[in-house]
């Protein structure tokens, strides 16, 4: 089964989907696949073509001649037609802009194609906003991880400072609510629990004891 097997996992900006996917997909050999980085990838070549925005036909168009590659190694890096990204698309302008090209429908049309395409590749974690309502709706196990705004954006904020990027704690609680409220509102999958998600509260909780719950509902 675990060649086939599928784990969605959901939730807003800093409630630990990466890290957490990250480990579960290590101690069960599967591949981990970072949606979030698909975007990021996307809104960085915006920015750097000098692409505003909020022109979303060419923000469209772009995306449909953009790959991005994901290694599956431990190094686990990002490309962007070629290009390694896998630093670059963490920077604080970037999380500002993602939900921006994220909320265009013909960009997450674009992005769903090369995640689904992922996913054939065999058993998967695939962390994200909409894995478990859109991207793989038929996911063995659909996890919906989240966590107070506050806890949320010192995880962050810690995160910024141990890559050398400073930035007022403050400043990260406004852009993550901003990035919240974006998320939820709009249109097209929006970020929301599957009907069958398993939702857990991260506050307080370290890795390992998420990692654990997480282990066990497989196991079950």
């Amino acid at each position: 089964m675990k060649e086939n097997l599928q784990i969605a996992i959901d939730g807003p900006a800093g409630a630990g989907k990466s890290t957490v996917a990250k480990a579960i997909a290590k101690q069960l050999g599967l591949f981990y696949v970072d949606t979030g980085a698909m975007y990021r990838a996307i809104a960085y070549k915006a920015l750097r073509l000098n692409i505003p925005l909020d022109q979303e036909q060419t923000v469209v168009a772009m995306a449909r001649e953009t790959e991005i590659q994901l290694d599956h190694s431990e190094a686990r890096k990002v490309y962007c037609d070629g290009e390694d990204v896998t630093e670059a698309i963490r920077n604080p302008e970037i999380s500002r802009s993602v939900s921006v090209v994220a909320a265009y429908p013909k960009v997450r049309e674009r992005l769903v194609e090369l995640q689904r395409c992922e996913a054939e590749r065999g058993g998967v974690v695939m962390d994200g906003r909409d894995i478990g309502t859109y991207v793989l709706p038929q996911a063995n196990l659909k996890i919906f991880l989240t966590a107070s705004l506050d806890e949320r954006a010192k995880r962050r904020w810690l995160e910024l400072e141990r890559s050398g990027k400073k930035l007022a704690i403050e400043e990260v609680e406004i852009d993550m609510e901003k990035r919240d409220r974006l998320d939820v509102e709009r249109e097209v999958s929006p970020l929301v629990p599957a009907s069958d998600a398993i939702i857990l509260d991260t506050t307080g909780l370290t890795v390992e004891d998420i990692v654990g719950r997480i282990l066990a509902l497989i196991k079950d």
